[in-house]
């Protein structure tokens, strides 16, 4: 084989080289391609602002459609995960829904029960009583006979489980046959034993009033019966 020859064959596996070199590089951009355009799953994406510890429902979220390569190994793919789960945060619209943005809903302990009642939405919940919130439940009481006007803390340390969404109450008529403004309450669910329970409820039917005061997690804020009630004409000051 001459030079001329030979250089003839070196060109050749110079071409061969380069051709294989394009190929694997072609073959390359258009995995790349279909992996991003490819293999599509489904995730669910937050409809609306979720605010923390609320119940998660269908409805706060849409299904997408996602290449797998851009989803998180935390995404929410399926919805069972989600059924009987509490935001843990505050949850933006438009985010993807993650496992490690859920927690379960708080559980009845031995011995409780769940109750609910409607509190004012203004004076006793002003949104920043959250399911898991620890509360103290005050209420006011009208005087009876030759009695006192009287205010009460009937819980001490109540744990909320669930706050509900807040609900414009029936107008009722006032004193002169009027229609008077209806006001605007949300539902509260406790976590109580059978007394507190049935405080609870005859609050909600014959006090004037009922408020709720949020505790600080991790405080030491027991009240000794014998400061749970009080009375104008009895306060002597500090």
């Amino acid at each position: 084989m001459n030079s001329r020859q030979r250089r003839g064959v070196i060109l050749l596996l110079v071409s061969v080289l380069v051709a294989i070199g394009a190929f694997v590089g072609v073959l390359s951009v258009v995995n790349d391609a279909e992996s991003q355009v490819g293999n599509k799953v489904t995730a669910y994406e937050l409809t609306s602002d979720v605010s923390p510890y609320k119940t998660l429902s269908e409805g706060d979220f849409d299904k997408v459609t996602l290449p797998k390569r851009w989803l998180p190994d935390t995404a929410v793919r399926d919805l069972d995960e989600v059924r009987g789960k509490v935001a843990t945060n505050k949850l933006r619209k438009g985010s993807l829904l993650q496992s490690d943005m859920l927690a379960d809903r708080p559980e009845l302990e031995p011995g409780q029960q769940e109750i609910a009642i409607m509190i004012d939405a203004e004076t006793g919940v002003a949104g920043k009583i959250t399911p898991g919130a620890t509360v103290n439940v005050y209420a006011t009481f009208q005087a009876e006979g030759n009695g006192k006007p009287q205010s009460r803390v009937l819980v001490n340390n109540a744990k909320v489980i669930d706050v509900g969404r807040i609900t414009a109450l029936r107008p009722k008529d006032d004193e002169d046959g009027g229609d008077a403004s209806g006001s605007q309450a949300v539902p509260i669910t406790f976590a109580l034993n059978t007394k507190n329970a049935q405080r609870i409820a005859y609050a909600e039917s014959f006090a004037s009033h009922v408020r709720l005061a949020l505790v600080a997690p991790g405080s030491d804020t027991r009240i000794p019966s014998g400061e749970r009630d009080y009375t104008l004409s009895d306060d002597k000051g500090n």
